[in-house]
């Protein structure tokens, strides 16, 4: 099996890490940009798009700051890879960021970045941060 990238991409978008937080923590802000649907039970989170369906676990979560997802296999084992959603405010200018972590193939991480890219504009367009 090919060994995933680990990469990071960020991007500036124009909210209160309070309200961001609510989009990227919770099944209900998740469907509004991530996937069609996300359904919690607890700790297990499931992402639904078009016919597919991808599980994953909160590692952990700091309010207003992060959630990091671990994908889960189909019988419900941690891979080794995960994706990170982290905000991140400068200190002098107040300016917000989402920073992404996230892996993917090397051949397919160019692919996974523009996935991102369009998602993010989705969360922007739901924001009214265009």
């Amino acid at each position: 099996m090919e060994v995933k990238v680990k990469y990071e991409i960020e991007f500036p978008i124009m909210s209160s890490p309070q309200l961001l937080y609510q989009y990227i923590s919770t099944p209900s802000g998740l469907s509004e940009w991530f996937a069609d649907n996300v359904n919690s039970r607890g700790e297990l989170f499931t992402f639904i798009w078009d016919d597919s369906e991808e599980k994953a676990k909160l590692m952990s979560k700091k309010t207003d700051e992060r959630v990091k997802f671990k994908w889960l296999n189909e019988d419900n084992s941690e891979t080794d890879y995960f994706f990170e959603i982290k905000l991140m405010v400068d200190e002098i200018t107040k300016d917000v960021s989402i920073v992404i972590v996230d892996f993917a193939d090397e051949d397919e991480i160019e692919e996974s970045k523009s996935l991102w890219e369009n998602q993010i504009s989705d969360l922007k367009h739901v924001l009214g941060s265009m």
